[in-house]
C-alpha cells in the first residue's frame, strides 16, 4: 500500500467506526491526487446496511480498517452521527447515483479511465452503453460480478483490470462481497482509486428503479427501495436498522456516562 494521502478531511471515530466529512467534490479530489501521485487509494463508505455488516462481518471491518477514505452514503446516518457531535451536513452524504454524473463529466475532461466490476451479465453492458452515449468520450470498461472469486475466473478479471490500468475502479458486487473481494485481491489490483459502489450500474441500466431525488432528499429513499424490491430488501430496511439503532444507542449512553463520570471527578478535585 502507498503512503497515506496528503488530503485531509475531518475524521470522526465512534468506537471503531470511522467516517470522514467528504463531499462529492472531495471524492473527485481523491481521484485526482491518486492519478497525480500514481498512488492507490481505497474509498469505503457507510450506510445503515454497511453499519450492520460492519458489526457482523469481519471482511467489512478489515476493509474499513485499511481504507484510506470513508465517506457517508446513507442520509439517515447524518442526523445519527450528529448526536455524537460529528460535524456533518447533507452535503457529506454522497450517493453514487448522484456522484456518477460528476465523475463521468470529470473523467471525460481529464481522460480518466473507469472500470466497473459488478451487476449481472448483460445488465452491466447495458449500463455502460447508456453512460457512453450520455457522456461522449467516456473511457469505460466493464465486467459482470457473477464470477467465481476463488478460481481462474478471478485471475482473468484481475488480468483484465491490469491490462486496462484504470484510474477509477468501481466494485459493485454488494456488501460485504465487494469488500471481501477487495481485501483478498488488493495487492493485485492495478487501479488508482478503488470504490465500493453497490448496485450503481443496475440503476443506470434501469433494472432497479431510481428513487426520485425529491423523495430521497426527504429521507424516504429506503421506503421507495423497499416498495420496489420487497423480497430482497425487507430485512435490510425493516430488521437491520433496529440492530444499528441499538448499537448506536448503547454507544450514546456509554458516552454520556463517561462525560458524567468525568464531570464528577472534576468537581471532586476542585
Amino acid at each position: 500500500m502507498p503512503e497515506r494521502s496528503d488530503l485531509r478531511f475531518p475524521t470522526f471515530d465512534l468506537h471503531g467506526i470511522r467516517v470522514q466529512a467528504i463531499t462529492a467534490r472531495g471524492l473527485l479530489a481523491i481521484i485526482s491526487e491518486a492519478v497525480l501521485h500514481q498512488a492507490k487509494y481505497v474509498v469505503a463508505n457507510h450506510n445503515t446496511h454497511g453499519l450492520y455488516s460492519w458489526h457482523n462481518n469481519l471482511e467489512m471491518r478489515k476493509l474499513h480498517a485499511r481504507a484510506d477514505f470513508i465517506h457517508i452514503d446513507g442520509l439517515p446516518l447524518i442526523p445519527l452521527f450528529r448526536l455524537f457531535g460529528f460535524r456533518l451536513t447533507r452535503k457529506h452524504r454522497v450517493a453514487y447515483m448522484e456522484f456518477l454524473p460528476l465523475l463521468a463529466t470529470e473523467a471525460v475532461k481529464r481522460g480518466w479511465r473507469i472500470y466497473y466490476l459488478g451487476s449481472r451479465p448483460g445488465v452491466v453492458e447495458k449500463g455502460a452503453e447508456i453512460l457512453r452515449a450520455r457522456y461522449t468520450g467516456l473511457q469505460l470498461r466493464v465486467h459482470h460480478g457473477y464470477f467465481d472469486t476463488q478460481g481462474t475466473a478471478n485471475q482473468a478479471v484481475l488480468s483484465d483490470i491490469r491490462a486496462y490500468a484504470p484510474d477509477v475502479l468501481m466494485v459493485g458486487m454488494g456488501m460485504p462481497r465487494q469488500e471481501a473481494w477487495i481485501n483478498k485481491n488488493l495487492e493485485d489490483i492495478f487501479a488508482r482509486a478503488i470504490f465500493c459502489c453497490g448496485c450503481t450500474m443496475d440503476y443506470v441500466a434501469g433494472t432497479i428503479p431510481s428513487c426520485p431525488r425529491w423523495l430521497g432528499d426527504r429521507g424516504f429513499e429506503w421506503l421507495y427501495r423497499l416498495l420496489a424490491e420487497p423480497a430482497r430488501l425487507w430485512r435490510r430496511y425493516l430488521v437491520e436498522p433496529w440492530f444499528v439503532l441499538g448499537q448506536l444507542g448503547t454507544a450514546y449512553l456509554r458516552r454520556r456516562q463517561s462525560y458524567e463520570a468525568s464531570a464528577i471527578l472534576e468537581d471532586g478535585n476542585e
